[in-house]
């Protein structure tokens, strides 16, 4: 087949043209990507071969090989891994298949700092790209384990690219930097330097299990006393080295290679099972949450090895969905090789790895928040939202998270707390604890259904995730003490309060129940039920869910994830203190002709839908009778 010269997309250009170009202070993360792109060659070789027995390659001496040529100026990377064919090399070279390539180039643009440089390169999956920093041309030599022939490909990072057929290609991948002029004033990159190589791949890849070897000066021309290659790694998985022996840093670049994160975590978990069933574990919590952290096609998992053999990148099976953020290896001695991923699920072994790595993850959590409050805190910032979702899936592990999990409250305004410290502030008498759901803690705290709570200084907790009102239901209580909505059922703090009798509450409950009941005839299609409320001290009505109703928010969410919910009626509740409501009974009892105040028993309780963040249904009807009544008191 003839040479054929392509053009790049215009992404892929724009992209290219910041590569060359590019006064970044730390290249050296180039080699770190094409080592990594053939580490993953050959892990994707080892697997294939592993499910394949037919496949005809030779997996005898798998290895990664650096080579400089300082005549000439080029320095080569190759592996003898899975290769290319001739279309994946258009597709996976030839142009940028990521939707996210827009963004990348604008946030590589506005970096600044050096970590955040070398992070960005690695993290949209454009690390090959990153030789043109250092180099005025690359050529890349392939051919796919089981095929014939190979495909050369070139660019000079100009727009265009060349695609050829060879016949004479090794299995594996080959990258050819042609580098562009030294720089004599600057020799911390000079790439044709064995020192220079040999540092970075100890910096960036010490870890990777594939020996990284280096041919030395004068091992080209064959003669006898040349030396041989030099492993460059010392192929030692940090997980199965002694914890002394793993300094912090190196901790630290196993995570930014797995997570693809330029910054450190912010804590590392290493467990070791030894038994009958013995697996060593590596695992990281982020610093950050990642932006897709909530969209359906997040990759989560953890990295899985048996005996040091790769099995898959991203295993669900051995830690739940609200633990997704957790990145890390997971190594197992004894584990069949020759399983599907469907059958690995299912494996008694992976259960068991499962229940420990949840366990070790809270534990850690847990360690957090009484040894470093500061590190806590930024953890459950980050990802509380979704460790959460556990109090709802969990059920095995629901009190080890409700003893990590802090949430906002009227105690507190500078920061969450415990529910074993809201039950050991609770006043004397009171037997549940009180929440509040809502969009944001400013709309909560403005409730109307807080009123009477905040008049008592009884602490209230604040839930603004939407995760908080399934949890919250599916929980019930916490150490014998009931959670309950004070926006659902019926919440009497009068029975507490002593300046209030039962006499004068029934007296109060007479002296209503004619309005109550005309009201419910007038809101019948809106409403179950009209009482007086105890928990409204300022404003003159609210509207309630019933205990065992589900609240509009979460009808809401349930009919956003496509479930049909029946539509509860509401509960509305009066302050028979407030002088509009007093006016409206007094008038109630007055007048014969009650067509106004059933406009006006409309506007009362479209204002207490209002209250609580919902819309009247008819929210045309509402503003017309609101406008008229306006102008009629002017």
């Amino acid at each position: 087949m003839p040479t054929e010269t392509f053009e790049f997309q215009v992404e892929a250009r724009q992209l290219l043209q910041l590569m060359i170009h590019s006064v970044y202070s730390n290249k050296d993360v180039f080699l770190r990507e094409l080592v990594s792109n053939a580490s993953d060659a050959l892990d994707k070789l080892r697997l294939e071969k592993l499910w394949d027995d037919s496949l005809d390659a030779d997996v005898s001496d798998l290895h990664i090989e650096i080579d400089i040529d300082k005549d000439a100026r080029t320095l080569t990377v190759r592996d003898n891994g899975i290769g290319m064919s001739y279309d994946e090399v258009g597709q996976l070279i030839g142009t940028i298949a990521n939707s996210g390539t827009a963004k990348f180039l604008h946030e590589l643009r506005e970096a600044k700092d050096k970590a955040g440089e070398e992070g960005l390169i690695g993290q949209f999956g454009v690390g090959f790209y990153s030789g043109f920093m250092v180099a005025d041309e690359m050529t890349l030599l392939t051919r796919r384990a089981g095929e014939g022939q190979g495909t050369r490909w070139s660019s000079r990072g100009e727009g265009t690219y060349t695609l050829e057929t060879v016949d004479d290609a090794p299995q594996g991948t080959s990258v050819t930097l042609h580098l562009k002029p030294a720089d004599p004033e600057n020799q911390l990159h000079d790439y044709t330097s064995p020192w220079k190589i040999k540092e970075i791949v100890k910096r960036y890849s010490d870890f990777i299990t594939w020996p990284i070897r280096m041919v030395p000066e004068g091992a080209a021309d064959g003669s006898d006393e040349a030396p041989g290659p030099e492993t460059l790694n010392s192929m030692k998985a940090l997980w199965a080295r002694p914890r002394d022996e793993v300094s912090d840093d190196e901790y630290h670049e196993l995570y930014k290679h797995i997570a693809h994160d330029w910054r450190d975590p912010l804590e590392t978990i290493r467990l070791q099972a030894e038994g009958t069933f013995e697996y060593q574990a590596l695992l990281f919590l982020p610093e950050h949450a990642p932006h897709d952290l909530f969209t359906r096609d997040f990759k989560r998992g953890v990295q899985l090895y048996v005996k040091r053999v790769f099995i898959m990148d991203d295993c669900e099976a051995l830690l739940p969905p609200y633990l997704r953020f957790v990145k890390g290896v997971v190594d197992a001695a004894d584990l069949s090789l020759n399983v599907s991923r469907e059958i690995l699920q299912q494996d008694r072994h992976i259960e068991m790895m499962r229940r420990r790595l949840t366990k070790k993850v809270l534990s850690t959590v847990k360690e957090m928040m009484t040894k470093d409050r500061e590190r806590y805190d930024t953890f459950w910032r980050e990802f509380g939202t979704v460790l959460k979702e556990g109090l709802v899936t969990d059920t095995e592990n629901r009190d080890a998270i409700l003893a990590v999990a802090s949430f906002a409250s009227t105690h507190d305004e500078t920061g969450p707390t415990t529910l074993k410290s809201y039950v050991e502030r609770m006043k004397d008498g009171q037997e549940d604890i009180y929440y509040l759901t809502g969009e944001s803690r400013q709309s909560i705290e403005n409730s109307p259904h807080m009123e009477a709570f905040r008049e008592r200084g009884i602490e209230v907790l604040l839930l603004t995730d939407p995760v908080d009102e399934v949890w919250a239901d599916a929980v019930g209580e916490y150490e014998g003490k009931k959670l309950r909505s004070v926006a659902k059922g019926q919440i009497d703090l009068d029975a507490e309060d002593e300046d209030t009798s039962d006499a004068e509450r029934e007296k109060q409950s007479e002296d209503y129940a004619g309005l109550l009941g005309w009201m419910k005839e007038q809101l019948d299609e809106e409403i179950k039920e009209v009482r007086l409320s105890s928990r409204l001290t300022v404003s003159p009505a609210c509207v309630v869910s019933d205990a065992h109703d589900l609240t509009p928010a979460l009808e809401n969410m349930y009919r956003a994830m496509g479930q049909e919910v029946p539509r509860a009626k509401r509960i509305l509740e009066l302050n028979p203190d407030h002088q509009l409501v007093k006016g409206l009974n007094q008038a109630y009892k007055e007048r014969e002709d009650r067509s106004e105040l059933a406009e006006t028993a409309e506007l009362l309780h479209g204002l207490a839908v209002l209250a609580e963040g919902g819309q009247p249904k008819e929210p045309a009807r509402f503003v017309k009778l609101m406008a008229d009544r306006l102008e009629r008191a002017l």
